[in-house]
């Protein structure tokens, strides 16, 4: 992944059709199953953490996760259906346990459009009931053999140097566009890479073709986290199920915001780099933003990403997956929430 990728201007070619494919409905039943695995392993003796995990994981969410695994899985013709699923639980257990723990790091309010696990439940009882997921999407991984447990686990370990990563850049002003992708690449598209790759690799893939899939779950990844840091620039509150200007708040380096930095702009690294901004100064880098260049230029990028994502699954024999992930990308990736 070249950082000069964001100095130079995005993508002009546009993304091959999907006949209107929709992806979730192609893997609808095995949906269900994971919904059902969900319901069922959350479940604890202590109620809890019951509520608390289902607060989250019932509360909405659009899978994107497994529907990547799965789609990945038909895609290269798997066999054992029940093998996917599994897998696909496990991503989306991962998931919900760093959100539970996002929440707490940035103190948010709202998750999906309601109240967070955090501020309902308070942090102890958020930060166990995370742990509790976490171990539980290992219960599923670990039926598998060392390869599957070995690249869940890496998962895991990038997703946790990615909180850091952004951490050590919080409200910095000398974050880069490589310092940026390096920490998408961990924090988001770690996840995608790994359920592409997994979904590849128990289906019964050949071993370049399983780095086909994590290439392009990882490009993926990273264009649908440069889509989500446009809409929080100019997205919709009713459609979002949260605020805009929440990376600003956090002072998290966020695609527009770093492509503002890098312009210079002044009223945008003011807003950044301080402490206590008023909604009143978030509202002023937020319309120096959608008035400028900068939110063009991210959904160019995030469209750069997806034209690579798209390449791989070319590669593909045609095939209700291969159709599936096709229409996944640009479902990702021109989207309002």
């Amino acid at each position: 992944m070249d950082p000069q990728d964001l100095l130079t201007d995005g993508a002009e070619e546009s993304l091959s059709s999907s006949n209107h494919v929709d992806p979730y409905s192609l893997v609808a039943r095995q949906l269900q199953r994971v919904e059902e695995k969900l319901a069922d392993c959350t479940r604890s003796r202590e109620s809890e953490i019951t509520d608390i995990a289902s607060h989250l994981i019932r509360g909405g969410g659009k899978r994107i996760r497994p529907v990547i695994t799965l789609l990945t899985f038909e895609a290269f013709h798997g066999g054992r259906e029940q093998d996917a699923v599994d897998i696909a639980t496990a991503m989306e257990l991962i998931h919900a346990a760093t959100l539970l723990h996002d929440d707490i790091i940035d103190g948010a309010e709202f998750r999906r459009g309601k109240q967070s696990a955090y501020k309902r439940y308070g942090l102890t009882r958020t930060l166990v009931t995370g742990d509790f997921l976490f171990i539980k999407a290992f219960e599923f991984a670990g039926k598998f053999d060392e390869t599957v447990v070995q690249w869940t686990a890496d998962a895991c370990t990038s997703l946790t140097e990615g909180e850091i990563l952004q951490g050590s850049f919080n409200r910095n002003r000398t974050v880069t566009a490589e310092d940026y992708l390096h920490i998408v690449e961990r924090k988001t598209a770690s996840l995608f890479q790994t359920g592409a790759k997994l979904g590849a690799y128990i289906a019964g893939a050949p071993s370049e073709q399983v780095e086909m899939a994590a290439s392009f779950g990882l490009n993926l990844g990273i264009a649908f986290q440069m889509m989500d840091d446009v809409l929080d620039v100019v997205g919709r509150r009713d459609l979002l199920g949260k605020s805009t200007g929440m990376d600003l708040r956090d002072g998290n380096p966020s695609l527009p915001i770093v492509l503002s930095l890098l312009d210079g702009h002044r009223t945008v690294s003011q807003v950044f780099q301080s402490q206590t901004p008023t909604e009143n100064d978030i509202q002023r880098a937020l319309d120096a933003m959608g008035n400028g260049t900068v939110i063009e230029r991210a959904r160019s990028f995030s469209r750069k990403y997806a034209l690579k994502a798209s390449r791989e699954i070319e590669r593909l024999p045609e095939c209700m997956g291969r159709d599936g992930l096709r229409a996944l990308v640009g479902l990702l990736t021109d989207r309002h929430s």
